[in-house]
Parts: C-alpha cells; sequence; structure tokens
C-alpha cells in the first residue's frame, strides 16, 4: 500500500516558536529524504486513485466476482509466505453495500489507519448473487490483540452497525476446511 500523506503548511499568526535558524546538515538531510519519502508517496497514491477512478465498482458488477488488493509481493492466496501464519476478518454484506465499503476499506489502508504496523497484508471484496464479502487479511492470527484492533478499526471505517456479524479465520482453518472438503467430494465419487 502507499501511506496516504497530508502536506500541512504553518500558517503566518505568529503562535510560533522562535526561529533557530536554519537546520544543521544532519539535520538537514533527514528533512530532504523525510520530503524526498512524502513526495514519493504522494505521486504512489495519486498513481492509484488514477487507476482506482476507472475501475467498476463491486456494486456494479454481476454474477461471481473477486477484487484483490494486496501489499506489492504479496499474493492473494493462504500458502504465500506473508498470508500462511495469518487470517482474515470477514463481513458478509447485502447487496448494495459493497462499493461504499470497499472504497472505505481500501482507503483506510492506503492512509494507514489500522495502525497495526506491516501486519495488514491486504483485502479482498467478494461479489456475489445473494450477498457480498468483504474480508482484510492480516499476517498473525495467533496476535488476538492486533486482530482486535483490526476488527474494531473495520467495524468504525465501514460505519457497521453494532449487530453486524464478523467471522475471524485463519488460514490454517480455511486450507483444512477446504482439504476436507476435497476429501469427501473423492470418497463421494468413488476415486
Amino acid at each position: 500500500f502507499f501511506p496516504l500523506v497530508l502536506s500541512l503548511k504553518d500558517d503566518d499568526s505568529g503562535d510560533h516558536d522562535q526561529d533557530q535558524g536554519p537546520p544543521k546538515d544532519g539535520e538537514k538531510e533527514i528533512l530532504e529524504d523525510e520530503e524526498k519519502e512524502q513526495n514519493s508517496s504522494r505521486k504512489k497514491v495519486e498513481q492509484f486513485w488514477r487507476f482506482y477512478s476507472h475501475m467498476i465498482r463491486p456494486g456494479d458488477l454481476t454474477g461471481h466476482s473477486d477484487f484483490h488488493l494486496f501489499k506489492e509481493g504479496i499474493k492473494p492466496m493462504w500458502e504465500d509466505d506473508a498470508n500462511k501464519m495469518g487470517g482474515k476478518w470477514i463481513i458478509r454484506l447485502r447487496k448494495g453495500l459493497a462499493s461504499r465499503c470497499w472504497e472505505n476499506l481500501i482507503l483506510a489502508m492506503l492512509g494507514e489507519q489500522f495502525m497495526v504496523g506491516e501486519e495488514i497484508c491486504g483485502a479482498v471484496v467478494s461479489v456475489r448473487f445473494q450477498e457480498d464479502i468483504i474480508s482484510i487479511w492480516n499476517k498473525t492470527a495467533s496476535d488476538q490483540a492486533t486482530t482486535a484492533r483490526i476488527r474494531d478499526t473495520l467495524r468504525r471505517v465501514l460505519n457497521l452497525p453494532p449487530n453486524t456479524i464478523m467471522e475471524y479465520k485463519t488460514h490454517t482453518d480455511s486450507i483444512k476446511y477446504v482439504n476436507e472438503k476435497f476429501k469427501t467430494k473423492l470418497l463421494l465419487s468413488g476415486s
């Protein structure tokens, strides 16, 4: 993801500390590096938004579709090294809510509102016939404090009613479920 960078400029109201003079050489280098990083991040966010603004919204899709947004280098697969020890929060939405929720979620991710460091891997919106599903994937399923923080932030940024059911599923459990389902299918087919 790209960190969302807001540029704040001092007002000239005179309520500032006395000018301490020009920055020292070491301080100047740090300030220049931070400015370069902010400019690079700002450009990345702008590039992302240029691309996103032309995409079809999840609510406008018909049939069975998935959108994935993952950090660079992380594949939207349980088996990916960044995901295999993690899990995901799953929220089932009634039809008509996916577009707004998806946009709020990706803006929260870009803006680093979850405040869990590098823990967030990505997000998925799944458009289905009777409902839509949004999930956010994280790296460490065993870190209950972090998964709780993600849940609470998700509830806030999506403006979910208090009675909304949210399910956390580890990727290990997902893999076991699929494997069991596959074994049952093989047994039923007589193979």
